[in-house]
């Protein structure tokens, strides 16, 4: 009986710590990314872009429960040529930008900086 227990109790231990070992990897290569990113948007050269706005979107995050909900803004810019590009902007940038309008975009690697809207006469 005695060793049995002792079975069981080293089972336990033994996947406590590959949970634990699969939850702090998880965090780590987080943290990676997110360095990684800000790193290569630090690197970047400053793009400035005539464009159109040709789509906006948001994502919810959380909200269920006791827990507080967040939201992501994202606006699409159409350049010359048809490419695209999806940048993630500040709220009160995205309540500022309507899909149609034109201008130039200012963008640092995938970070948004600034939308200069030209108005047309």
């Amino acid at each position: 009986m005695g060793s049995s227990f002792f079975m069981e109790f080293q089972s336990f231990n033994m996947i406590f710590f590959i949970v634990f070992g699969l939850i702090a990897i998880v965090i780590i290569t987080g943290i990676v990314k997110t360095i990684g990113a800000g790193l290569s948007n630090q690197a970047a050269e400053q793009v400035q872009r005539s464009c159109k706005v040709v789509d906006k979107r948001t994502r919810v995050r959380g909200g269920s429960g006791d827990f507080s909900a967040s939201t992501d803004y994202y606006i699409t810019f159409e350049f010359e040529g048809g490419e695209r590009k999806e940048l993630k902007v500040k709220g009160t940038d995205f309540g500022m930008i309507v899909s149609g309008d034109r201008g130039e975009v200012h963008y640092k690697g995938t970070q948004f900086l600034e939308f200069v809207r030209v108005v047309e006469a």
